[in-house]
C-alpha cells in the first residue's frame, strides 16, 4: 500500500472522523436530518479539507511556528467563504438547509486537526490524499446517519418516498414515521447504533483471528491534535 492509498484508507476506515475519532460532532448531529444534507455538508467539508491541506503543505516551510494556527485559520476561512458563496449561488436550497453550519466549517476540528498534525509536516500530494480520505470518511459517516434518520423518521431516502405512509383519514394502512429520529435525540440514537454496529463487526473479525486495526490515541489531546499514532494492531480478540 503506497503512501497516498494509505491516507485514503486511513480516512475512510482506520481513523474515520465520524465513527472512530468522533470528530465534528456538531454538524454530524445537527444537519443529518436527511441524507442529502449529510452529502452536502460532507462534500463541502471535503473541498475545504483538500484545498486547505494543499495550501498549508505548500506553505509549511514559510509559515512561522509562532503564528501557524492563526495562519491555518485564515487559509481555512478563505476556502470556506469561497464554498459558501458557491453554494449560495448554485445550490441555494442546500445552502438554506445547512445554514449556519457552513461558516462553522472554519472551526471544524477535523480540518484544523489535519492541518496541524499532517499537512504542516508532509509533502503536498500525500496531504491532498489525506484531505480526500478524511473528507470522504466524514461524508460517508454523515450520509449513513442521514439515510437511517430519514428512512425511520419519514420513510424516505434522498427525498424519495420508500415506504408508503399511513393515512388514517382515508383508512389507508402504511408506515407510521418515528418522528423522534428526525429530531435531535434521534441523531444521538442513530450515531450510537452505527458505532455499536461497527464495533461489533470489528470484534467478530478479531475473534475469527483477523487483524483489526484500532486507533491508539494518546493522552495529550487525541489523534486530531497529535497525529503521531499509526494505529495498534490486535491479531486476536484478546486485546484487553
Amino acid at each position: 500500500m503506497n503512501r497516498c492509498t494509505e491516507r485514503l484508507y486511513n480516512g475512510l476506515i482506520k481513523e474515520n472522523p465520524t465513527f472512530v475519532l468522533m470528530l465534528g460532532m456538531c454538524p454530524t448531529l445537527a444537519v443529518t436530518t436527511s441524507a442529502i444534507n449529510g452529502v452536502g455538508m460532507g462534500l463541502s467539508t471535503t473541498v475545504v479539507l483538500v484545498l486547505s491541506n494543499m495550501l498549508i503543505s505548500m506553505l509549511r516551510k514559510i509559515i512561522p511556528d509562532s503564528v501557524r494556527m492563526p495562519a491555518f485559520i485564515v487559509v481555512v476561512a478563505s476556502f470556506v467563504t469561497i464554498v459558501q458563496f458557491l453554494l449560495e449561488g448554485f445550490v441555494p436550497s442546500l445552502y438554506d438547509a445547512l445554514g449556519l453550519y457552513i461558516p462553522l466549517i472554519v472551526v471544524n476540528c477535523i480540518i484544523l486537526g489535519r492541518a496541524e498534525s499532517y499537512a504542516s509536516k508532509n509533502p503536498v500530494l500525500p496531504s491532498i490524499f489525506d484531505g480526500i480520505g478524511m473528507g470522504l470518511g466524514f461524508t460517508v459517516g454523515l450520509t449513513c446517519i442521514g439515510v437511517v434518520r430519514e428512512i425511520i423518521g419519514a420513510g424516505q431516502a434522498f427525498g424519495y418516498q420508500l415506504l408508503p405512509l399511513a393515512d388514517e383519514a382515508a383508512g389507508k394502512a402504511g408506515y407510521v414515521p418515528v418522528t423522534i429520529f428526525i429530531l435531535a435525540p434521534g441523531a444521538f440514537l442513530v450515531l450510537a447504533g452505527l458505532v455499536a454496529l461497527q464495533n461489533r463487526i470489528k470484534r467478530k473479525a478479531a475473534q475469527k483471528g483477523k487483524k483489526v486495526t484500532e486507533t491508539a490515541g494518546c493522552d495529550e489531546g487525541g489523534c486530531a491534535s497529535c497525529g503521531g499514532c499509526s494505529g495498534k494492531v490486535f491479531p486476536t480478540g484478546n486485546e484487553e
